[in-house]
């Protein structure tokens, strides 16, 4: 007992003397918390505001490689499984309380709220790095500016293509300030306002090195051209939308939405403009110097290889390079952007056949030959993937089609590694039965994971043979920006302007550079050409949702139903086989085009849907802020 005591007495002692020691030292009140770097510290180290800097790039989210990706809300794809917000915009449902599209738009890196959270950022690091407080004698506070200037110009230029013009904020609000409500700026102010900083980012950048995944002054170049040719377009020239939309003609301030006066061909003199400055910097680009086209075969591993990260992640001094700025993934971090296989690849191999195909896009791929597909002529309708264009192999899974080998449960049931969407008879103890797909919603592997369009996503997949399931990653960048993009501006432009002969060369590169023959239309049929080179060149990369609504062809594309295809053969008159494979030599294939069933989606298209609603907190927030049209 007289141990325990003095014992306690001395612990007792102990605590006094600390608690008396830590009382008397005035630097105890000013402990920094160990997790969190203090502002003012962030910016007198040059590491710490490269950090910060390259925080804002999480902006970029997934790229877009999302689970649900923007390719199912047009007539690209079609979203597999229900909910998710898809069929809120995809059946003009989308509304001031329920936008729609939820990995996106409703709460993701597209959200107003978010981009918002990230241009606030980049102006944060703007107002520190004015005058730097590191030494600067390498450049680098000025490779952050432009860093930083890019990223606000390539936030605010995803808000413009949602919800048209937006509330410019360039500077940083803080407690002080009295009023944080700002009313909406001009479209024309805010595509000026997007040129400005991408010119700025382009100076500032001109001499950094190239960097996987970090914006460059091409990249700037080339937002700046993608950012001029939609400003150019018919849904932001605002006597030619009132034309075409009584919604937008009835609209009380169409300066949000685009230009109510000015010189049209001047915006598109803009546009080429801008867009030339890219090629004659960085041109040719990725085997863009051809003058005939390359074997089909070769047309494929082409598209492929540029799929698969364009052979470089930057624009090189020769021009070879193909993609500019992309998102990129490594092995060190597990994200959502590394499952791009698992998400769209077919229930038959374990996978979640998220953003499938649809008809509407496989009968836009034209015949090898140049001439279009045409299900009245009989022979494309008894062999509809045969001989169509190259990159149509690389970009779509067919019934058919050779695909990876299965995993070990699954590849007794297919052991030639085939793509099986359809319905096939075989033999089964001397009596005809059917055998469905394993890569159908019939199928006994995770039927509720097939597709109900009768194709997969084949675009952006690693075709690495060990890359089969849900439990491999892969590790394919997102193109942010193409160099083929800013080609296309370029001839989208000269089109717009007349220049049908210049518009070709460059068009006609893209497609030698796919193992198609040259374009010679002219005119409309022209522009209707170059409009299809667009969609299939760049399919699956966030472009046709928003082509589609600034050409104003949404209501022919955007709000048809989903086309599927029906695929079932039929045994030939003595052919015995058990165990089903892709044979011409055993069956009859008939391919029948329908509709998927009302009531899993219901497209339609309506007017108010050219700009995604502001949605009403924020309405709430900024008593200054006027509704988009139609809400």
């Amino acid at each position: 007992m007289k141990r325990f005591k003095k014992y306690h007495v001395f612990v007792q002692c102990l605590w006094v003397i600390a608690t008396c020691t830590v009382a008397c030292n005035d630097n105890f009140v000013s402990t920094r918390p160990l997790e969190e770097v203090p502002a003012d510290a962030t910016w007198q180290d040059v590491g710490l505001a490269e950090a910060f800097v390259t925080e804002i790039y999480n902006g970029f989210g997934q790229g877009g490689f999302d689970e649900e990706m923007l390719a199912s809300l047009s007539d690209e794809a079609m979203f597999t499984h229900p909910g998710r917000g898809i069929n809120v915009i995809t059946e003009a449902r989308s509304n001031d309380a329920d936008q729609g599209w939820n990995s996106q738009i409703s709460g993701g890196t597209h959200n107003w709220g978010s981009l918002y959270r990230r241009i606030r950022a980049t102006n944060v690091a703007l107002e520190n790095l004015a005058e730097p407080q590191f030494d600067n004698s390498s450049g680098v506070a000025d490779r952050l500016k432009g860093e930083a200037l890019f990223l606000r110009a390539f936030f605010y230029t995803e808000l413009l293509r949602y919800y048209g013009a937006v509330p410019l904020i360039d500077r940083v609000y803080g407690l002080e300030d009295d009023d944080y409500t700002v009313a909406r700026n001009t479209f024309e102010e805010q595509v000026e306002f997007i040129v400005s900083d991408c010119d700025q980012a382009a100076t500032l950048l001109a001499d950094a090195p190239a960097v996987d995944g970090r914006a460059s002054s091409a990249a700037a170049l080339a937002l700046k051209a993608r950012v001029l040719t939609k400003a150019a377009s018919d849904l932001h020239d605002i006597p030619t939308a009132s034309a075409n939309s009584e919604v937008i003609s009835g609209y009380e301030n169409p300066e949000y939405l685009g230009y109510t006066s000015g010189d049209r061909n001047g915006r598109w003199q803009r546009a080429k403009d801008a867009a030339k400055a890219v090629l004659d910097a960085y041109g040719p680009g990725y085997m863009m110097d051809l003058t005939e086209p390359v074997t089909p075969e070769e047309g494929t591993e082409n598209y492929l290889s540029i799929s698969m990260g364009g052979g470089s992640s930057a624009v090189s001094a020769d021009g070879k390079a193909d993609l500019i700025l992309g998102r990129f993934f490594i092995d060190l971090k597990d994200e959502g952007g590394n499952y791009v296989g698992r998400n769209n690849g077919p229930n038959g191999y374990h996978n979640w056949a998220g953003n499938t195909p649809i008809q509407q896009l496989v009968d836009d791929y034209p015949m090898a030959d140049g001439k279009a597909f045409d299900w009245d002529n009989p022979a494309h309708a008894v062999a509809p993937y045969e001989n169509r264009d190259p990159r149509f192999y690389a970009t779509i899974l067919y019934d058919g089609a050779d695909w990876k080998p299965r995993t070990s449960d699954v590849a007794g049931r297919d052991p030639v590694n085939q793509i099986q969407t359809g319905q096939y008879e075989v033999m089964d103890k001397g009596n005809k039965v059917i055998h469905y797909g394993l890569d159908t919603r019939n199928s006994p592997i995770e039927d509720w994971n097939g597709s109900h369009t009768g194709y997969y996503m084949r675009k952006f997949i690693d075709p690495n043979p060990a890359v089969v399931d849900q439990n491999t990653r892969q590790f394919i960048p997102w193109p942010v920006l193409r160099f083929t993009e800013v080609v296309l501006n370029y001839v989208e432009a000269c089109i717009e302007l007349g220049q049908d002969e210049e518009a070709k060369i460059w068009l006609n590169r893209i497609r030698f550079r796919a193992g198609m023959p040259a374009i010679a239309a002219s005119g409309d049929a022209l522009r209707d050409a170059y409009r299809n080179e667009r969609r299939i060149e760049l399919a699956y990369e966030e472009h046709r949702f928003h082509d589609a609504r600034r050409w104003m062809i949404a209501g022919e594309t955007l709000g048809r139903k989903v086309g599927i295809m029906r695929v079932f053969g039929r045994l030939k008159a003595g052919s015995n086989v058990s165990v089903y494979r892709y044979d011409p030599a055993d069956y009859d294939y008939t391919y029948t085009v329908s509709t998927v069933d009302p009531g899993i989606e219901n497209r339609q298209w309506l007017d108010k849907m050219y700009f995604i609603p502001i949605h009403r907190d924020e309405m709430n927030r900024n008593d200054k802020l006027v509704q988009n049209p139609g809400y």
